[in-house]
C-alpha cells in the first residue's frame, strides 16, 4: 500500500543510513535562505532540530505552550542517555544497542529506523558533551557510565538525576544562538490548533496565542512535529500537566495516520498516589534500580515498619522470577511484577499499592558519600515529597502512566502520511516498538533532532526551492481557522456545569483501569461504551469559564481534554484490535505459564496504522509489515 511506503533504503542494515545520506537530494546553502520551516515543541528533539536547522540556513518558526523552551517535558527526564560508546569495555557495539532496542520492543518495531537511532547515538554525545551538557565523569576524567533496565551494559551517559534538564540546556544553547542570528524566530504560549493542508501538502498551522486569545496564522515550506507523548491522558502520569495531544490530533484529523495509539508505557518508579487531589504523579528515576533492591514481605498485609522486617522475611521478587537481569529487567515487565504482588496481596503503605526499594545494601557496600554522589537529588526530592528519608527506610514506588511508544506513523525520512509534515522524538511511532527502554527517550529525541530529521527533510525541500512564500489569506487557512474557532465557540458556549478536571479525572480512571498496565477483552469494550457516554457528556455539561479572547487555562484544558476523548477512543480500539500481548502492551487473554507477555507473530507482527475517516466513520485500519532479517525473532526473556 503506498500510503504507508516506509521507504526504507536497500542494502546492508549496518549501511542503510550511510547510503541513504550520500543518496538524498540537497539543498544547498544560498537556496536554504529561502525555505521557511514551522517546528511545534521546543523539547530535546524540537529545540535541537531548530538549533541545527537555523545553523544550517533555513528559516525556522518555533513555537511552543510554555513561556519559554526551558520548561519542556525533556527537563524531567533523569536517569541518562543512551550510546553505543563502549567506554566499559563490556561488549557493547552499534549492534547491540539495535539488538537491545528490537528486543526491549518485543519485535514490533522497524530495522532500519531502530539500527539507525543506534547509530547516531553517539554523534549525540558529542554533540552533547560540545554543547556543555555536564556528564557525570570517572576519576581520570573520562565520561561515565552506568547500566539501566532491560541491558547487561553500561552504556548510560548521566548527569545526576537531571539529564534531561542538562541536554534540554544545551541544546536550548543552540537554539537561542540561532535566535540571536535571526534564523530562529521564537513564539512562545502558542497552541498548535489546526494543521494546514495545501493541495495534499501540510503548508502552515493554526495557533491560538494563550495570553491574548488571539488566533493566528502561519505558513511555512515544511511542518516539524515535535510535541511529546500523551501519557497524560491517564490524568495521573509522570508527565508534566500540560503535555498533550492536541497538536498530533490535529495532524491525525487532517490525514496523518497514527500508529500503535495501544502501546502505552507504564513507569515502575513513580511515587504512588497520596490522595485525589493530585494533579501528577513523580517519577524517581529508573537509575535507582542499580543499586536499589525491590521488594515486599513475604506475608500478605504484613504492616510492620520495613525496617524491623527480617532479610529472610522479605521476597526480592524480580531477583527472585528473573535471575539474569533481576532488579534490572525492563520496565513494562517490572510494572506488571509489581501490580501482580500487589493485587495478590504483598503491597505496602496505607493502600497495599506500592513495593519498596530498598538501598540498605548499597549504603553499607558503598557507603553513603557513593550513593549521595550518584542519586543525591533523587534521595533529597523524595525526602522532600514523602517526609521520608531513603537514606534511613526504603523508598515507596508503584507505576505510573509514562512514555508514549505510539504516535504519528513516519517514513525512514521522518515524514508522515501528509507530504511535508514530519514528526520527531515521542510524537512518532519509530523507535520503540511496544516497549522503551530506559534512556532511549532522550537518545532518539537528539539523534532525530540533530542529526536525522535535519538531512532528511531536506530531500522534501529540494522540490521547494523555487516556491514563494504561501500567503495565509488563501481559502485553506480560511478553513482550518474556522474549524479551529468552532471548536473554540463550541466549548464557550457550552453552558455546563461540570469542570474540565473532574471529566479529565474521570477519562484518565476508564483509561487506566482498562487500557493501562493489562487489558482484557470485556474491559476494553466495556471502555469503548464508557469512552463514548463521557464524550457526549463533555460536550453537553463542561463548564469552561472566562472569555475566549483572554488568558484563559480552562479553555486549554478543555481543547485537550476533548481531543484525550477521541484518542483514548482510538487506543481502546487499537488495543481490542491487538489479541495477542508484546510489551506494555499485555492482554490476559495472551500470556504465558509462567505469566510473561505472549506474542501471536504470525498474526500481528506489523504496525497497526490508524486512518481518520471522519468524526462519524471512525478509524481504517493500516498495516505496515515488521520483517526481521537481521535478528532472531524469540521469546522476550529475562530469566
Amino acid at each position: 500500500m503506498t500510503k504507508l511506503d516506509a521507504r526504507i533504503p536497500s542494502g546492508p542494515l549496518a549501511d542503510k543510513w550511510s547510503s541513504h545520506k550520500e543518496s538524498i537530494r540537497l539543498v544547498n546553502p544560498a537556496n536554504r535562505t529561502k525555505l521557511d520551516i514551522i517546528l511545534v515543541g521546543t523539547g530535546l528533539a524540537g529545540a535541537a532540530a531548530a538549533s541545527t536547522l537555523g545553523e544550517l540556513g533555513y528559516n525556522v518558526k518555533a513555537f511552543c505552550f510554555q513561556d519559554t523552551p526551558r520548561r519542556a517535558h525533556s527537563v524531567a527526564a533523569q536517569g541518562g542517555i543512551n550510546a553505543a560508546k563502549n567506554y566499559k569495555n563490556d561488549g557493547d557495539s552499534v549492534y547491540r544497542l539495535f539488538y537491545d532496542l528490537i528486543k526491549g520492543g518485543d519485535y514490533r518495531a522497524r530495522e532500519a529506523n531502530v539500527y539507525r537511532a543506534a547509530e547516531v547515538s553517539n554523534q549525540s554525545i558529542d554533540q552533547l558533551v560540545a554543547a556543555g551538557v555536564p556528564f557525570a565523569r570517572d576519576y581520570s576524567g573520562y565520561l561515565d557510565n552506568r547500566s539501566f533496565g532491560g541491558v547487561q551494559v553500561s552504556r548510560t551517559f548521566y548527569s545526576r538525576g537531571i539529564t534531561g534538564q542538562q541536554c534540554l540546556l544545551g541544546a536550548y544553547s543552540g537554539l537561542i544562538r540561532q535566535m540571536a542570528k535571526g534564523k530562529v524566530t521564537m513564539y512562545p504560549r502558542r497552541d498548535m490548533l489546526e494543521v494546514v493542508v495545501v493541495d495534499g501538502e501540510a503548508r502552515g498551522i493554526i495557533t491560538r496565542n494563550l495570553v491574548t486569545g488571539e488566533i493566528e496564522r502561519h505558513s511555512g515550506h515544511a511542518v516539524v512535529l515535535a510535541t511529546g507523548g500523551y501519557g497524560t491522558i491517564y490524568y495521573l502520569a509522570t508527565l508534566a500537566v500540560g503535555s498533550n495531544a492536541t497538536a498530533a490530533w490535529a495532524a491525525h484529523r487532517k490525514g496523518a495516520l497514527f500508529a500503535n495509539p495501544s502501546f502505552v508505557q507504564i513507569h515502575p518508579t513513580s511515587l504512588p498516589q497520596l490522595n485525589d487531589y493530585q494533579a501528577k504523579l513523580t517519577l524517581m528515576s529508573e537509575s535507582l534500580r542499580n543499586d536499589g533492591r525491590i521488594w515486599v514481605p513475604k506475608a500478605k498485609g504484613d504492616k510492620r515498619p520495613p525496617n524491623t522486617i527480617p532479610e529472610g522475611e522479605r521476597d526480592y521478587y524480580l531477583e527472585r522470577r528473573y535471575p539474569a537481569f533481576g532488579n534490572l529487567v525492563p520496565r513494562d515487565v517490572a510494572s506488571r511484577a509489581a501490580k501482580e504482588r500487589c493485587d495478590a496481596g504483598y503491597g505496602v503503605g496505607e493502600t497495599g499499592l506500592s513495593v519498596y526499594l530498598d538501598f540498605s545494601g548499597a549504603i553499607e557496600k558503598q557507603g553513603k558519600k557513593a550513593i549521595e554522589a550518584k542519586y543525591g537529588n533523587l534521595f533529597e526530592m523524595y525526602h522532600k515529597l514523602t517526609g521520608s528519608d531513603p537514606y534511613r527506610e526504603p523508598m515507596r514506588i508503584y507505576p505510573a502512566g509514562h512514555y508514549t511508544m505510539g504516535g504519528l506513523w513516519v517514513d525512514y525520512n521522518l515524514m508522515t502520511t501528509v507530504r511535508g509534515l514530519f514528526s520527531i522524538g515521542e510524537s512518532n511511532f519509530s523507535d520503540h516498538g511496544a516497549n522503551r527502554l530506559g534512556a532511549g527517550s532522550l537518545m532518539q529525541c537528539a539523534g532525530d533532532g540533530y542529526f536525522i530529521l535535519p538531512v532528511t527533510i531536506g530531500d522534501y525541500l529540494s522540490d521547494k526551492i523555487k516556491e514563494p512564500r504561501m500567503p495565509v489569506d488563501g481559502p485553506d487557512f480560511d478553513a482550518a481557522e474556522k474549524d479551529a474557532r468552532d471548536k473554540l465557540d463550541r466549548l464557550m458556549g457550552s453552558g455546563g456545569k461540570q469542570t474540565v478536571t473532574s471529566l479529565h479525572k474521570r477519562l484518565g480512571r476508564i483509561m487506566w483501569d482498562d487500557c493501562g498496565m493489562v487489558r482484557d477483552g470485556g474491559g476494553l469494550a466495556n471502555a469503548l461504551g464508557a469512552l463514548a457516554d463521557l464524550k457526549e457528556e463533555f460536550w453537553r455539561d463542561v463548564k469552561v469559564p472566562g472569555r475566549q479572547d483572554q488568558l484563559n487555562q480552562e479553555l486549554e484544558k478543555a481543547v485537550r481534554v476533548a481531543d484525550f476523548l477521541e484518542l483514548g477512543e482510538l487506543m481502546c480500539r487499537d488495543a481490542l484490535d491487538r489479541k495477542e500481548s508484546c510489551g506494555a502492551h499485555f492482554r490476559e487473554e495472551s500470556q504465558t505459564p509462567e505469566g510473561e507477555a505472549l506474542r501471536i507473530d504470525e498474526e500481528y507482527s506489523y504496525v497497526a496504522a490508524w486512518e481518520y475517516q471522519g468524526e462519524d466513520a471512525g478509524h481504517k485500519l493500516h498495516k505496515e509489515p515488521l520483517v526481521f532479517e537481521n535478528v532472531e525473532i524469540k521469546e522476550r526473556s529475562y530469566k
